[in-house]
């Protein structure tokens, strides 16, 4: 196992000062759960000095209402986020899928911003914060900037932030009164495994049942996680129907092969995508 020094903070300018000093030498844990794993397997890099624990600080553990937004720390536990009365009322789909994140243990453990940081395709809170239009407040030294959780993603496990660079928080507006959000997850178990796939939506409908906002995400479909506009806009001023929801399932799983190409995966995966749009949409919209 590789040799590095283990350092605690005390606070949070301190944390992203090491980071400025240390750069790619250094690596945060906060939950650990997949850090752990990489230094048993000894996948870090050679020049690894320091691991910085930023497990305890308050600055990054909080969940709260400021007017139109819900702000959450990055350090916050998936198991916190899965039982919150705000992310309950205001992010149902959020809650939802944080609360099938891997087993109770590792919910009790990994945070909400290391699940994002890891970038994988099939991590479960991604699609949920994609559909509630996330935003990252990203930290080096002294200065913050802001941008869209879309926007991170390079690739598989892969991100656009520099080593020197700490996401603080997470913030989202909340689902507007009439909304309704829906998340399902496929897994070969109900624990631990990860998601083979999963699928998050947002959808409203107005008086006529006309669809007015929907946004949907799916896991491990595609390299980098987004939004899947085309079947959005197929779907967006219009009255649902049993044969619209199917065409908006068939839409996804095209997206799926133009962007991934076909693979080994993609037969099994067509069908799939198909009925598990068709569960999710029928779980919050009034279909004709």
């Amino acid at each position: 196992m590789q040799n590095f020094n283990f350092i605690r903070p005390d606070n949070l300018e301190e944390a992203c000062d090491l980071l400025v000093r240390y750069k790619d030498r250094a690596k945060l844990i906060t939950g650990g759960t997949d850090l752990i794993i990489a230094l048993r397997e000894e996948k870090l890099p050679n020049c690894l000095e320091i691991i910085i624990d930023i497990s305890n600080l308050k600055e990054l553990n909080y969940i709260k209402e400021e007017g139109k937004y819900i702000r959450i720390g990055s350090g916050v536990r998936h198991a916190e986020i899965a039982n919150n009365k705000l992310i309950k009322k205001y992010a149902p789909v959020l809650s939802m899928a944080s609360s099938v994140v891997g087993s109770p243990q590792i919910r009790n453990k990994g945070t909400i911003a290391g699940n994002i940081i890891t970038a994988s395709p099939a991590a479960d809170t991604i699609p949920a914060l994609i559909v509630l239009d996330s935003i990252l407040v990203i930290r080096k030294g002294k200065e913050k900037r802001k941008m869209f959780l879309k926007d991170v993603f390079e690739g598989p496990n892969k991100v656009n932030l520099k080593s020197d660079e700490i996401v603080c928080e997470i913030y989202f507006e909340k689902l507007p009164l009439g909304a309704k959000s829906n998340f399902i997850k496929l897994a070969r178990r109900n624990a631990v495994d990860k998601s083979r796939m999963n699928i998050a939506v947002v959808a409203q409908q107005n008086k006529n049942k006309e669809i007015t906002n929907i946004r949907i995400s799916v896991g491990s479909l595609t390299p980098i996680p987004e939004r899947f506009k085309d079947a959005e806009d197929l779907l967006l001023g219009k009255l649902p129907t049993q044969d619209l929801i199917q065409k908006a399932g068939k839409k996804i799983a095209e997206e799926m092969i133009n962007k991934s190409g076909y693979r080994w995966s993609t037969e099994y995966k067509e069908p799939v995508v198909k009925s598990l749009i068709d569960r999710v949409l029928n779980g919050i919209v009034e279909v004709e």
